[in-house]
């Protein structure tokens, strides 16, 4: 059952999905197509799951699911995880990789592998105050507070002295 990402509860559970690239205005509404129609159908063994998404920065899929209705089972997350893999191959994209970093510069988001990541720290390129994206958050709650922040505020702040 798909909801609007906004009205999931707090304690929400939240899957994030960051591009190694930026998604063009048409990929971005086939994709909202594509998530709209996956969610509708999406179950856990066979009771509807309320969910809802949202789309940050043209680059980031954020999954939102209210496990207080019904709670994703190991089924309905391999579903998710093979509707975004289609999503790679289709849009020849990188969303699954968890080994890279994205972060603010101004208001562009740069995308880096960690070690280029981690030289960047080393060189001073990026500092405690780079704005990082944290997708390790768990809940809508997190996501709310803990997603966008300040490095030192991150597990990224390891790499920054």
């Amino acid at each position: 059952m798909l909801v609007d990402f906004n009205t999931l509860p707090e304690e929400s559970r939240v899957w994030i999905y960051q591009a190694n690239r930026s998604f063009s205005e048409q990929e971005l509404e086939e994709i909202q197509v594509k998530l709209n129609t996956f969610i509708e159908n999406w179950t856990a063994h066979g009771g509807d799951l309320q969910a809802g998404y949202t789309i940050k920065y043209k680059r980031f899929i954020i999954l939102g699911l209210n496990q207080s209705m019904n709670a994703a089972t190991g089924c309905s997350i391999d579903a998710s995880v093979h509707f975004i893999q289609q999503l790679e191959k289709e849009y020849n994209v990188d969303l699954m990789d968890k080994m890279n970093v994205s972060y603010k510069q101004g208001e562009y988001v740069a995308y880096k592998s960690l070690s280029d990541f981690r030289k960047m720290a080393k060189d001073k390129a990026i500092s405690k105050n780079t704005i990082v994206f944290n997708n390790l958050v768990t809940n809508i709650s997190e996501f709310n507070e803990n997603w966008e922040v300040p490095a030192s505020e991150s597990w990224h702040s390891r790499f920054i002295k």
